[in-house]
């Protein structure tokens, strides 16, 4: 039997090599999340404590709604938040049911969000907070 192996063989061999090494070498859906919320985490924590409070989430909230707010009416619609909230949820903050929301609805949902990822109510997230459901939610405003 010759010590090269036949082509079918090797073929297989090459599909294992890469099977076993591209996974190794790609980042995961996790990983590349996380990044993203480390980034995140740390352009919104001005004071640098490793996490969120408050007033940090809804600077960061503003200045979202500023950058979405692109005709200077006063409100983001549904079009210029670009995803960022579900017509469910666009509907339950819009207290004034106009169909968009003001700056002050905007910054009581970051508000809103920013307490259901604080599940030990210390009034700071850190970034494993972040990374749950309701941190990701949060985090869909401030950026």
């Amino acid at each position: 039997m010759p010590a090269t192996l036949h082509r079918p063989a090797r073929a297989l061999a090459a599909t294992l090599v890469a099977a076993l090494v591209l996974p190794a070498a790609l980042p995961t859906a996790a990983s590349a999340r996380s990044s993203g919320t480390e980034r995140t985490l740390k352009m919104v924590d001005t004071d640098n404590d490793g996490t969120i409070d408050l007033a940090e989430a809804q600077a960061a909230a503003g200045k979202t709604f500023d950058a979405a707010e692109k005709d200077k009416d006063g409100t983001v619609d549904a079009k210029e938040l670009k995803g960022r909230v579900s017509k469910k949820d666009l509907k339950a903050a819009d207290t004034d049911a106009d169909g968009t929301l003001d700056r002050k609805e905007y910054l009581a949902l970051a508000e809103s969000r920013f307490k259901a990822a604080d599940p030990d109510g210390d009034g700071k997230l850190d970034a494993k907070e972040l990374k749950t459901a309701a941190g990701r939610s949060l985090l869909q405003l401030l950026k």
